[in-house]
């Protein structure tokens, strides 16, 4: 049995009303900053729990603007995670800050014991990084930001719904970004990314940044880029975002599911499951013995597992210039060597789970 990794075939194999949604908006003309992106913000807005949703151009756009808007320049310092994917750093790098990585915790996401001990007078924000479909603990966080008068960006490009103590993924800092990339829990046919603030000051500001700083057609008011949602990718999100709570429910049954058989192995271990997170795994990741055999078997066998991420970003050559050296951050490093991540999507069929499961019993069966 083949176990495909992207569900995006299945997940619009029937669209037939969102094609007819497109139908009608084409003639519309209506393409730049249109009615069905401002009906996609407030729906966006309602759905994380915020005041303000502006769409953007991508997940790495919502995090570079947001930076933008709280102030940070060139030759600033950005704490963020050092397990994170290139675009958090990306952001980061575009406006000329300099990140600086805080290892993570078994959680995936950034340790926040260890955060005070890297803030110096040069760091101006801090990007925690919901990983995987975690959350970094902000409740532990929020108070070493205050305490420091740093603005907090959250990367919650992977844990749309994720939540802490009930309080939404992207709802604590002064801004949320996110990324409506297509393997996304909510996601469009493109690039495409949101910001949500509770400051109207910020949501004005970034709605300047996302078109240029045009005040209106004829004034600009400060110079920004080119980073709006495209409309035609918001007819595809008004058409998703009813579904994303039931994605989202439906990914953590599978991962409960997982979590049951795969646990039960003693050579598999299953990350923290901490009853104040609603983790909503983007990504269905466990620790695992003799982790690249048990890899190759499972791809042998039609599954198609993956490692997020097998280097290190920190050791990343795009990155040399940053200094760091191997063993800088160890619980990262670990996990390059542990981490196994399973299909868990909402498509996903039982018999197609319990293929992977007796794949990963007849693995380690063999010794």
């Amino acid at each position: 049995m083949k176990v495909r990794y992207s569900y995006l075939p299945q997940q619009f194999a029937d669209a037939d009303d969102l094609w007819a949604a497109l139908k009608a908006f084409v003639p519309t003309g209506d393409f730049t900053l249109g009615k069905p992106l401002t009906e996609f913000e407030g729906r966006f807005a309602e759905l994380i729990g915020t005041k303000h949703a502006i769409g953007v151009g991508s997940g790495t756009d919502a995090i570079k603007l947001s930076l933008k808007a709280v102030g940070v320049c060139h030759g600033d310092e950005i704490i963020t995670a050092a397990n994170t994917f290139i675009a958090t750093v990306g952001a980061i790098n575009e406006i000329g800050a300099r990140p600086v990585f805080v290892d993570c915790d078994d959680t995936f996401c950034m340790d926040t014991s260890l955060v005070e001990q890297a803030i110096t007078p040069r760091t101006k924000a801090i990007v925690p990084v919901h990983f995987t479909g975690y959350m970094t603990d902000m409740v532990k966080l929020m108070p070493i930001a205050e305490r420091h008068k740093l603005p907090i960006i959250e990367d919650a490009c992977q844990s749309i719904l994720g939540a802490q103590n009930g309080r939404n993924a992207g709802s604590w800092g002064r801004t949320g970004a996110f990324s409506l990339h297509p393997l996304k829990n909510l996601n469009v046919w493109s690039d495409g990314g949101v910001i949500v603030t509770n400051d109207d000051a910020l949501d004005r500001s970034l709605r300047l940044l996302r078109n240029h700083g045009m005040r209106n057609r004829d004034e600009i008011e400060i110079l920004g880029y080119n980073s709006r949602l495209d409309t035609i990718q918001a007819v595809v999100g008004n058409w998703l975002i009813p579904q994303t709570l039931d994605i989202s429910e439906r990914r953590i049954d599978n991962a409960a599911y997982y979590d049951k058989h795969l646990g039960a192995l003693k050579q598999i271990r299953i990350p923290p499951r901490r009853a104040d997170m609603r983790v909503v795994y983007h990504l269905y990741v466990v620790f695992a013995e003799n982790r690249d055999a048990l890899l190759r078997h499972c791809v042998e066998q039609g599954i198609e597992a993956k490692v997020h991420y097998p280097v290190p970003l920190y050791l990343q050559d795009g990155l040399k210039f940053l200094g760091y050296k191997p063993g800088a951050f160890p619980v990262t490093d670990r996990h390059v060597h542990e981490i196994i991540t399973f299909p868990c999507d909402q498509h996903l069929s039982r018999a197609e789970q319990d293929h992977v499961i007796e794949t990963v019993r007849e693995f380690y069966g063999r010794g």
